[in-house]
Formats: structure tokens, sequence, C-alpha cells
């Protein structure tokens, strides 16, 4: 059986030498080299970042795609997943901007200032940009990157929970845009931005984008991130986003993934967060045919409350993955992660949660849990919960669930005369709705439901 891996020869070398093996690369690794090499000289970057880009590709040719042999990606096998590389999407012109102006129609009632990034690339002219709050900045991160000063490179090269997934570092290698958001201490942002990263290629493209928020001491700001992309297009997607919360800040995000059927999408997201601070993250997924979230938050102050929630609907045979990491660095902390998954069809849901506490982190607050609902006997939903605890003096625990609907209560609800499809999503939104009911927003939790009975209603 051939897996992948071939001896490597040395003048010299013993019988012995010959067990040493060097993973053969795939077309789909052969491509994103290829593509690299290509756009290294254009993309944008002064000294210090094609030097940063350089070490990150070297950790991707080192490591190559992730695959089920690699524990954070056992259920995710991006290297089987991942025929080829697409090409890099190239900047969008006229008709695509055109496109663009239509996408996030469901979030219009939210009131949030639109942020536009088009085929990897932030367009000004479809952003709202006008008269910005006191203490907010937002620029292109391709604009930050030409001027390069030490803290963003500080920042784009810190020693991160993932940073060495080599997911995350070709995202860092390949990094084309992106926004960088910035909120001064004490700067209250009431108004939500709204993060619309819109694919409008008809021909497969690959996009690389990343974004930074930074939450000064003492502020607040809520964040909503979209993804879309047309139906029948096998797009590649590979986002990041790096939040840093200050003491007493408090950050709220909402990410939708709504992508095409075919796209593969491969989104990560990491924060340092500081004492007496709060950040809330959601994310819904009810599309695309591969979906990876990473979630890696390092709590760095005493006091602070952190909570990762989510809903994943899934059909056909769909698969997403949410994968997270929190890390209890100093004690008195909380930190809440609840995820719901409603499967259908040939579907996969993955959950793994990892909570890393920390010896001298006492006093820690930690719950995790994961419950699937499974609509049809060929879906699959794998949870692997984990607690690395390393304190004595904290409350920490972790649960998971998947099953069928419950009969009783399905036999309660016909008998009272509401058909088998109505009373199948009633149950379902009730499911959901008790992950959603953490945003803050009500206007982005009608949003969230009203696409989980969307889901609902292609199913039937």
């Amino acid at each position: 059986m051939d897996f992948g891996f071939a001896p490597v020869a040395r003048p010299g070398m013993t019988s012995w030498d010959m067990a040493e093996l060097k993973l053969i690369k795939t077309a789909a690794e052969e491509g994103l080299a290829e593509a690299f090499a290509g756009a290294r000289a254009t993309l944008p970057g002064a000294a210090a970042v094609k030097s940063l880009r350089d070490n990150a590709f070297r950790i991707f040719e080192i490591k190559g795609l992730p695959h089920r042999r690699i524990e954070e990606w056992k259920y995710t096998d991006l290297r089987a997943l991942m025929r080829d590389a697409k090409p890099l999407a190239a900047p969008p012109d006229a008709a695509a901007k055109v496109k663009a102006k239509a996408a996030g129609a469901l979030l219009s009632a939210v009131g949030a200032r639109r942020v536009v990034i088009v085929d990897g690339a932030f367009v000004p002219e479809l952003s709202d940009l006008a008269a910005l709050e006191k203490g907010l900045t937002i620029v292109s991160l391709a604009e930050a990157l030409v001027i390069a000063d030490k803290a963003l490179i500080d920042r784009l090269s810190r020693k991160a929970l993932f940073s060495d997934d080599p997911a995350f570092a070709l995202n860092t290698a390949m990094m084309s845009d992106g926004v960088v958001i910035r909120v001064a201490e004490g700067a209250q942002i009431a108004r939500p931005i709204h993060l619309a990263f819109i694919t409008t290629s008809v021909k497969p493209v690959s996009v690389f984008t990343r974004s930074l928020v930074t939450v000064g001491k003492g502020a607040s700001l809520s964040v909503i991130e979209s993804h879309e992309s047309a139906d029948g297009v096998d797009n590649q997607a590979n986002h990041a986003i790096d939040v840093s919360v200050a003491d007493d800040g408090r950050l709220d995000h909402v990410k939708i993934a709504c992508e095409g059927d075919r796209a593969l999408h491969v989104a990560s997201l990491l924060a340092d967060i500081g004492a007496t601070a709060h950040l809330n993250t959601f994310t819904f997924t009810s599309a695309g045919a591969v979906t990876r979230n990473q979630i890696a938050m390092r709590l760095e102050g005493a006091q602070t409350h952190v909570g990762i929630r989510g809903a994943t609907l899934l059909k056909g045979r769909q698969h997403a993955d949410n994968t997270l990491v929190v890390d209890h660095a100093v004690g008195h902390c909380e930190s809440r992660e609840l995820f719901k998954s409603v499967l259908d069809g040939e579907s996969r849901s993955v959950f793994q949660g990892k909570i890393i506490v920390e010896p001298h982190a006492q006093k820690t607050d930690a719950k995790m849990a994961t419950h699937a609902l499974l609509l049809s006997e060929d879906a699959e939903a794998d949870a692997k919960p984990e607690l690395e605890i390393f304190a004595d003096d904290v409350v920490c625990g972790h649960g998971a669930t998947a099953g069928a609907l419950d009969d009783d209560l399905l036999f309660y609800l016909r008998a009272r005369g509401i058909p088998l499809k109505e009373a199948e999503a009633l149950m379902v939104e009730a499911f959901v709705g008790e992950a959603v009911e953490a945003v803050e927003n009500e206007s982005v939790r009608e949003a969230l439901m009203e696409l989980a009975r969307r889901w609902l209603k292609a199913r039937a």
C-alpha cells in the first residue's frame, strides 16, 4: 500500500538510513508551491514582511497539507480533500464589484458599517468608511503591509497557539489583503462592523486574507463576518482573523459561512485577551462542501470572560469541522463553549475542543459542550472534547451528545395536528436557538434564525 512516502537516497546511506522517509508532495502541494513562487514578488509587503512570508511557507513545505495523522486534523484530512490548488484570484474588476454590491442582504436590518473584501481584495468604494466614530480606524491590510511598522511585524510574527499549523502558516505566506481595525482606548463603537468576504469568480480560484482587530483598553466593538460565493464553483478560501482585546475591553464577533455548495473553506481565529475583558464569538455554518473553523484563544489576564459558541446545519455530503483551543494562562477566568450541529443526508460534523489550564491558573471556571442532532441514519457526528488541567483548584467539565429527534416530543406535536415536517422543523429551531440566543445583537440573532429556517425549508 502506498502511503505517499518514499526513501531519500544520500551518498553513504546505510540500509538503516533507508528507513528515513520523505513526504511525497501531492498535486495540491506542488500547485501551492508554484503559486507562492509566482506571486511572492507581487504580494504586498516590505522586506520584513517578505521574510515573514518565506519563514511561514517553509513551515508549510516541511509539514505539507494537514492530514489524518496530525491529531488536530484527524477528522478532516485536507491532504485527501484538496486534490489540487486553484489559481489565485485576480483583483476584482468592475463586473466583480457590481456582483458584490448585492452580497450580505440578509444583514441589512442590522444597520452595520459594511466593509467589503472582494476576491481577496479590500474594496474601499464599496465600503462604508464615511464619518468613522472617534477612536475607530479601518485600513487595508495590503496598505499596512507596505508600511510594515515594527508593531505590525511583531503582531504578525508572534508565537500563537497554532502558529505552526500548516494551514495557518500557508495563510501567513499567501495573505494578499484584508482589513486592519483599531479601536482606541476607551472608545465605545456602538455600530457593528460587517466584514463581507465575497468571491465572485465563476471559475475556481483561491483567496487568502488576513484581518487584524485591536480593541483598546476599556473599549468595545461588535464585528460580523460573512462569507459568500456562488454555487457550482469549487473555490478554495483560507481566511484568518487575529484579535487582541486589552484590559477591560469587549468584543462581540459573529461569523456566518454561506459559501457555494462546492467551496472549500478554512478559517482561523486567534485571540489574545487581557484582564477583566469580555470576548464572545459565534460561528454559523450552513453551506460549503468542506469547512474548517479553527479557533485559538489565550486568556492572559484575570477576571476575563470568554464565550465560544456555534451552530452547524449540514445536508448532502457536506463536511464541517469546528476545532478550538482555549488556554487559561492565568487564574480567576471563565470560559463557556457550546456547539450545536444538525445533520441530514450523509453529512458529517466534527467538534474538537481543548481547554488548557496552566499551572498557576487557579480558580478557573471552564465548561464545554457539543450536541448533535441526526436527522438521517447516514449522518455522522464526531466529538472529541479534551481537558488539560495543570492546576488543582478549578471547576472544569465537558460533555458531548448525539442522537435523533425525541419520538415522544414529536408525537406530542403531531397529536396536536402539526404535520411531520413542520413538527421536525419546530424541534430543530428550538435546538439551534439555544446556541443562537447567546448572540448579543437581536437583529443578528433573527438573521441567524432566518438562515436556519431557510435550511429547513430547503430540506423539506
